[in-house]
């Protein structure tokens, strides 16, 4: 018998052009002009004056009292609605994934979140108007056939929970997108080995599933809170300059007429970048810890 070997020539070290990066070009291109160059003018601009002086005066005017009670009150409703989110997301998914529930439940669920997840802006903060407003729609029927005045146990869609409310839309479906794939993840086998151990459901998500799925969790919940506190056109077409967080008190610093410093606002956008930075660094390794842990 004759056996015949083939050897295929080792490549050369530093040999030709990779044109794998074409595939990537256009991504680098996008960050390049919309993330890296505005967030460079944004830092250049914060550290100067109107005449284009370096100055320590904006990084300065954050720590006025106005400026901390807005990154505050933003920092609230971020984390409020990322844990409302989170919380009522994942057992959304959890049903639609895991439960004995109609098979079309999940496509159903999982398409109405792709939607919700991007119904944000103008078109939101008027759909939540006309349901929850004085005069909305369920305002209206809880009170005619209720008895029942929303506004009077002084709730207000202008407020804190208002807001809040309005976020939780889109956050609720983003969660429900985000942690999915993670209970999809869950072998059937761990739940079997469990059972054949005599450990009950209990024992099951406590030493099996929330270990692994937690990862998952807190970095889903991570984005929330930075997508909540840089979402603007929301908040802005919503409550106008009733609430003060950092969204609109930046919208009053770059165009307003009375507030008018260009420059501070360009610190308040660097100091919500830094914030939001952080909350996508911690998701992005949560994310890499939870596919580790999965392998």
């Amino acid at each position: 018998m004759t056996t015949s070997l083939v050897f295929q020539p080792a490549a050369k070290p530093g040999g030709g052009l990779n044109w794998h990066w074409l595939g990537v070009l256009p991504f680098l291109v996008f960050a390049a002009l919309f993330l890296i160059v505005p967030t460079a003018y944004l830092m250049v601009g914060a550290f100067q004056n109107e005449a284009g002086q370096f100055t320590w005066a904006n990084i300065r005017g954050l720590l006025d009292d106005n400026v901390l009670s807005a990154y505050w009150i933003s920092f609230r409703i971020s984390a409020a609605s990322a844990l409302g989110g989170g919380i009522i997301g994942f057992l959304l998914a959890w049903a639609a994934v895991q439960g004995k529930l109609p098979a079309w439940i999940r496509p159903t669920l999982m398409t109405f979140s792709g939607v919700a997840s991007n119904f944000a802006g103008v078109p939101l903060a008027f759909a939540f108007l006309a349901t929850l407003g004085r005069v909305g729609l369920v305002t209206t029927l809880a009170r005619k056939y209720l008895g029942f005045d929303l506004y009077s146990t002084g709730f207000s869609i202008l407020s804190f929970t208002g807001l809040t409310l309005t976020y939780l839309y889109f956050q609720i479906p983003l969660m429900v997108l985000i942690v999915s794939p993670a209970l999809e993840g869950l072998k059937k086998e761990w739940r079997e080995a469990c059972d054949c151990l005599g450990g009950t459901s209990y024992h099951y998500w406590r030493f099996v599933a929330l270990p692994v799925l937690w990862p998952s969790i807190m970095g889903a919940m991570l984005l929330l809170f930075a997508n909540a506190f840089g979402a603007v056109a929301t908040a802005y077409a919503l409550t106008g300059s009733s609430l003060n967080i950092v969204p609109i008190l930046l919208y009053a610093q770059i165009r307003g007429d009375v507030l008018h410093n260009p420059n501070l606002g360009y610190a308040l956008a660097l100091g919500m970048v830094v914030i939001t930075g952080v909350s996508n660094a911690g998701y992005i390794w949560l994310r890499s810890k939870s596919e580790r842990g999965r392998t």
